[in-house]
């Protein structure tokens, strides 16, 4: 095989893996599009609970996910509905259809799409075999804590994504994330997965805006693109969830890279 075929392999290898590492994401958003054109007996985000709570405990009993995966996701969950309802009440917003599961103004479905972020990062460090090097837990984690308040406070008081923003790429400069493909083992920067993943989140949330899972301001009359900023504020959230994981991972020993040579 030559060096193309090689590459085009591994490309296809690692589509494969990230396609898997998302199938939760993918029957959330499946359930979604079908919400939209299927007569329900309940209200849709009602049967969107329901749903979400039945792909949850199938990929358990089929052992898609495991049982500490699962406490991670619900975990995700509860996190989610608290950011979804400080978001909803500060007007970011809005999940305009009646359901009889709501909170606050938010559907309790809501935290299923946290918890799919939750998901893919779990299973995306079991099927790629995650592990990361020169990562600094404790600047990292408090600059993600830092970056999860100021999405709720910078209403008011001043905005400091980008500042935020700056100080993970300090405390991330030399960290790297090492993961398997095929035979092969690659590293790359921790940051720059942030904002690949991000990107793909930004992809992900002008589908589910679409479907209608909720509506920013200026969707309420028609659908329109979700704003490009949004990219940079989903990279910046999964810091959070990643370095949630990150620390779950550490206690059960699978956090640091071993000395095997890897490629860039």
């Amino acid at each position: 095989m030559g060096w193309v075929g090689f590459v085009a392999a591994q490309l296809v290898r690692f589509a494969w893996l990230e396609a898997r590492a998302c199938t939760f994401a993918v029957a959330l958003f499946a359930g979604l599009a079908i919400s939209t054109v299927v007569e329900l007996p309940v209200p849709r985000y009602d049967a969107l609970l329901l749903y979400g709570l039945v792909v949850t405990l199938l990929f358990w009993r089929i052992g898609l996910e495991t049982g500490r995966e699962i406490a991670v996701i619900a975990v995700f969950h509860g996190i989610g509905l608290i950011f979804e309802l400080a978001k909803v009440r500060l007007g970011s917003w809005s999940y305009p259809e009646l359901a009889l599961a709501k909170l606050g103004g938010v559907p309790l479905y809501s935290g299923f799409l946290y918890a799919a972020v939750g998901s893919y990062v779990c299973r995306a460090w079991r099927l790629l075999d995650l592990r990361l090097s020169s990562y600094r837990p404790r600047a990292t984690g408090l600059a993600a804590a830092a970056i999860y308040l100021n999405f709720i406070t910078h209403h008011w008081l001043p905005d400091l994504r980008w500042p935020l923003a700056g100080a993970l790429v300090v405390t991330t400069w030399d960290a790297r994330v090492h993961f398997t493909v095929g035979a092969h083992r690659y590293r790359m920067p921790l940051a720059l997965s942030f904002v690949l993943i991000g990107f793909f989140l930004w992809v992900a949330e002008n589908i589910a805006t679409f479907f209608g899972a909720w509506s920013y301001p200026h969707q309420l009359d028609t659908w329109r693109l979700v704003h490009p900023s949004k990219f940079g504020a989903w990279a910046l959230l999964v810091s959070v969830s990643f370095t949630l994981i990150a620390a779950w991972q550490a206690r059960a020993g699978l956090l640091h890279a071993s000395t095997t040579q890897t490629q860039d």
